[in-house]
């Protein structure tokens, strides 16, 4: 397994610990940003799109501050910019 891959796996299974997700998607597009002063430390660029029965009812800038809390100490040694795409199960199959 690549250092990316247990990157990977250590993202997606803090999500799936603290989110309880119905579906949960994470890329990889580090690659993107490639000679960006962020990309210098080691930390990953990533998308997430997850759906989830916590995120009912609440705000965007909520269940942003829900995937930054599941992710916690990842934040500062993996991560270093991440897009989320949070929603219910409502909204995911409107």
């Amino acid at each position: 397994m690549t250092t990316a891959d247990t990157r990977m796996a250590r993202i997606e299974a803090a999500l799936s610990a603290a989110l309880a997700p119905h579906s949960l998607s994470l890329v990889d597009e580090s690659h993107l940003h490639r000679g960006h002063a962020g990309a210098a430390s080691g930390r990953g660029h990533f998308r997430v799109h997850v759906v989830s029965t916590v995120f009912a009812g609440k705000a965007p800038l909520a269940r942003h501050r829900l995937v930054y809390s599941a992710l916690g100490p990842l934040m500062e040694t993996d991560i270093h910019a991440l897009s989320i795409e949070a929603l219910s199960p409502d909204e995911a199959t409107a």
